[in-house]
């Protein structure tokens, strides 16, 4: 060890931890794991398909079993993701309703 490491006291353990480690726990808790309808992890810029019709709160517009929805982004809410669909702006699905194409 020399005299420039910098530690923090984690709460959590009790233990005094170097700072580098310290951060890596804390990113790693505040990132969100989204999974499709079958499990399977999504990440920002993927594309989706949805399962089921889907009827669209103020845009009086149904979204067909077997929509490709492309480039979705994470919301930092497990269960929803945010979309671009033609006709449709500020387009948020849960993704029970998906599964990764």
């Amino acid at each position: 060890m020399s005299d420039t490491d910098e530690y923090v006291y984690d709460e959590a353990s009790g233990e005094w931890v170097p700072a580098a480690e310290a951060a890596a726990r804390a990113a790693a808790a505040d990132s969100v794991e989204v999974r499709d309808s079958v499990g399977n992890l999504l990440a920002d810029g993927d594309s989706v398909i949805t399962i089921k019709d889907l009827k669209v709160k103020g845009a009086g517009q149904t979204l067909r079993k077997g929509t490709v929805i492309k480039s979705i982004r994470l919301t930092g809410d497990p269960q929803e993701i945010d979309c671009r669909y033609e006709g449709i702006k500020g387009l948020v699905l849960r993704a029970e309703f998906v599964r990764k194409h």
